[in-house]
Order: C-alpha cells, then sequence, then structure tokens
C-alpha cells in the first residue's frame, strides 16, 4: 500500500471533513472544532506545526552510523520504534464516519502492534466508543488507555479497571481535556486535578501512570512528586486552548526540569520521521502521531496505520545515519543546528 493511494483514499472517505493537505498545518481547518482543527484561531494547531519547521538539523557524514538502531523500551515492552500511535477518538463527530469508531481505532492500535510498536486508545463520553478501544487492546493484548479527567474520580478508576482487564500495558489521565465542554453536556464533566488527587489516582493502579497534556516545567514536577511513570507534552493537538506556544518550543525547558526522573513523551505537528528526530534531540523519548495516523486509518485502516509509521521509522532511520546516530541515545542537542 503506498502513501499516495492512501491520502487519495481518505480524501474521498472523509468528504470535506479533513482536505488532506499536502502540508497538514491547521490553516484550512483553522477554528473547525468538531472537525480536524485546531481551537479559535488554530494558532496553537499551527504552532505545532511551526516549532518544528523552525528547527534544523546539522548534517555529518564522517562517522561509522551505518545501520542505526530505532529500537526502545518502553512501558515494559521492547519496541521497533519510538513512533506510537495517539489516543483518538470521535470518528463520526470529527472525521465524517465514513468508517466506524471501531474500525478507526482497531487500524490505530493494529497497525501500531504491526509497525513494531504501541497504539493508545481514549475515552470519549458514549461509553460503547471506549469499548472499542478496549476490544482492540484485547485483541492485540496490549496498548495504552488514557482516561478523561473526570471530576468524579470513582469513575476514572473504573474505567482504569477495564483497561486492566483488557490487557492494557500503561493507562493514564489526559488532563489537556479539562475543559472538554461535550464531556459535560453528555452528563460527564471533567476537570484540573490537585496534586493529591493526581496522586491518588497513580496509587490505585499497579500500571505504569502516564499524564498526557504537560506543557510547563511545574507541572511536569508536579507529575514527577505524585510518582507519575511518564508525561505526555502535548496541548491536544491545539483543540482545547487557543494561543499556546507549540510543544516543540516548551519541550527544552521540561527536559531541564524533569529528564532522567520521567518518561518524557511528546505529541503535535510531527510529519515525518525527520521530526521525530528533532524531539528525541530536544530530549523526548518517544513521539505520539495523531491526525496523520486519522488520515491514514480512513485511506487504509490498519495497513494504512502501518505503512506511514513504517515510513515514519524509515525516515527517522535516514536522518539518524547523516547527523551520525548509531542509537536513540546517541540522539542529542548535537544533533541540532544552532544559529549565530
Amino acid at each position: 500500500m503506498d502513501l499516495k493511494t492512501i491520502r487519495a483514499t481518505a480524501k474521498k472517505n472523509m468528504n470535506g471533513t479533513c482536505r488532506v493537505c499536502p502540508i497538514c498545518n491547521g490553516r484550512v481547518c483553522a477554528g473547525e472544532v468538531p472537525g480536524m482543527g485546531g481551537t479559535g484561531t488554530g494558532e496553537s494547531f499551527t504552532e505545532n506545526v511551526r516549532a518544528l519547521a523552525n528547527i534544523k538539523l546539522n548534517m555529518r557524514t564522517i562517522h561509522d552510523a551505518l545501520e542505526p538502531d530505532t529500537t526502545v523500551s518502553m512501558f515494559g515492552q521492547l519496541l521497533k520504534t519510538p513512533i506510537m500511535g495517539a489516543p483518538i477518538t470521535g470518528s463520526g463527530i470529527n472525521a465524517g464516519g465514513a468508517i466506524s469508531e471501531l474500525e478507526m481505532v482497531t487500524a490505530i492500535v493494529e497497525g501500531s502492534t504491526l509497525a513494531g510498536s504501541l497504539g493508545w486508545i481514549g475515552d470519549p463520553a458514549n461509553a460503547s466508543l471506549y469499548e472499542d478501544g478496549l476490544a482492540a487492546i484485547r485483541a492485540g493484548k496490549q496498548g495504552i488507555a488514557i482516561i478523561k479527567p473526570r471530576i468524579d474520580s470513582k469513575e476514572i478508576l473504573a474505567l482504569f479497571k477495564l483497561a486492566e482487564e483488557a490487557g492494557a500495558v500503561a493507562l493514564g489521565v489526559d488532563l489537556d481535556g479539562a475543559g472538554l465542554v461535550t464531556m459535560a453536556l453528555k452528563g460527564q464533566p471533567v476537570g484540573p486535578k490537585t496534586k493529591s488527587q493526581l496522586k491518588e489516582l497513580i496509587e490505585a493502579t499497579s500500571l505504569p501512570f502516564i499524564v498526557k497534556g504537560i506543557m510547563t516545567a511545574d507541572d511536569a514536577i508536579k507529575c514527577v512528586k505524585a510518582g507519575a511513570k511518564a508525561i505526555v507534552v502535548s496541548n491536544h493537538g491545539g483543540r482545547v486552548l487557543d494561543h499556546t506556544p507549540g510543544a516543540a518550543d516548551v519541550l527544552p525547558e521540561i527536559v531541564k526540569a524533569v529528564k532522567g526522573k520521567i518518561t518524557i513523551l511528546v505529541d503535535g505537528g510531527i510529519r515525518s520521521g525527520a521530526d521525530v528526530l528533532k524531539l528525541l534531540a530536544l530530549g523526548a523519548e518517544g513521539v505520539l502521531i495523531g491526525r496523520p495516523l486519522i488520515v491514514a486509518a480512513y485511506g487504509g485502516g490498519t495497513e494504512g496505520v502501518q505503512t506511514l509509521l513504517e515510513k515514519y521509522t524509515a525516515e527517522l532511520r535516514a536522518a539518524m545515519i547523516l547527523t551520525g546516530c548509531k542509537n536513540l541515545k546517541d540522539i542529542s542537542p548535537e544533533v541540532l543546528f544552532k544559529h549565530k
């Protein structure tokens, strides 16, 4: 399956909800929420892409990094790549509904697994849609579940239990969803968590705990103190708060504050393996892919997702050769060009 066919099929299936633009930067779809765009002016979405585009790489060709190793250990799993499938829900509302929620989340989880990675599932207000995600994890016997930060912690814990029983290798909450009005409209209000509330959730499960939606160093430090295993530096794809910086812009400060104390993941604006290299050079240990995988799922199902993730991994490997990195640990800030 080739990407040109995947994109052409996705454009037809998404029927205008996503234009499948040559450059996915959020400009055409700005403000289209529900939809594929960023909230308000759409600047938070576009900033994710801009922040990565502004980072340049140092090309080095005198070295012996001939066959780079992209494997990484993550949440007790040995992965072929640090590139994972982000938790995505709302196929019918946001992407046109040509494929069902079950088909989309299965494509992401199965496609990620076939690419040697991990697929994440999300938690929408509709319980049946969460069950679709759990079914995908059960089928593959692995995956990660991220739950909305409901005000009632008992509801979160009940969803944690379902994820544990399904065979999830890790779970957590996406605090970047703390202001989602749609959840409240469906009788499941969400909100931020205090450090003590977060600590209670972390202590309620034996699985590695992930906090998604961290954009400042002080919040990252709170996650460390609460006992979280990992954070995802993310502005929710620019879909929840207008006028935020890009994830790549805030990542260095967060890395400086908590590197070595917690696993640092990041999402937002990643469109190639070179983008992945940039984020790893800034200090991230893994990345999540969102919108491009929706297009891949709509254009080619499981095979489409696998194809895209393998393409990004191949691009990462090529970029590692041309920057002199034998493995992921070799990727350092020295890879990045610094303007004088």
